[in-house]
Parts: structure tokens; C-alpha cells; sequence
């Protein structure tokens, strides 16, 4: 959410993607969806575990009188580090439209 508001540089996340899932975020980072406005908070959040090694999460993140829904699949890499594989950014909507 930090690179994705452009409060912290992409390059921050290299430790912490797998694959593709970087050049995913910074192409979502060039857009800065989550910037429009005040600082994002997460209003809501959750998780399922389709295996073992595998997370796959959501977030709701408001930004002032919008939202925008944030999903994301964690993989546990060889290493025991859990990495982000694959992000999506869903449109954005008005916050009364929960």
C-alpha cells in the first residue's frame, strides 16, 4: 500500500515480490492509484489459504470519499519467506457505495 500511495519508492518491495508480481506493482505504482487524496486507510481486510504455502488476501482501503479493493496471493518461498506473487487493484468506487 506504501508504494501504491507513493509514500515509499518501488524499489522498496524487491525483497518482498516473487516473479512477476514486481513489475505488476510497479506498473500499478505509475499510476498511484491509492494517491488521490489523503492518506489510505484500510478499512477492511481478509484472507483464505487455498494450500499450505499459499495466502491469497484482500484488503478495502478508502482514500478520503473512495475506495479501492487491494488483492493479493503470498507465496512461502524455499527461503520460509512469505512473498508477494500476483497483485490486483480493483476500480474505484464511492465510499458510500460499500
Amino acid at each position: 500500500m506504501l508504494a501504491l500511495s507513493g509514500q515509499r519508492p518501488m524499489h522498496w518491495l524487491l525483497g518482498h515480490t516473487a516473479g512477476r508480481a514486481y513489475d505488476q506493482l510497479a506498473a500499478l505504482a505509475d499510476e498511484l492509484p491509492l494517491r488521490a487524496g489523503p492518506r489510505p486507510e484500510v478499512q477492511r481486510c481478509g484472507y483464505c489459504r487455498p494450500a499450505p504455502d499459499v495466502i491469497e488476501a484482500f484488503a478495502r482501503v478508502a482514500v478520503g470519499d473512495r475506495l479501492r479493493a487491494l488483492a493479493f496471493r503470498l507465496e512461502l518461498g524455499p527461503d520460509r519467506r512469505w512473498r508477494c506473487a500476483a497483485v490486483e487493484v480493483g476500480p474505484q468506487t464511492a465510499a458510500g457505495a460499500r
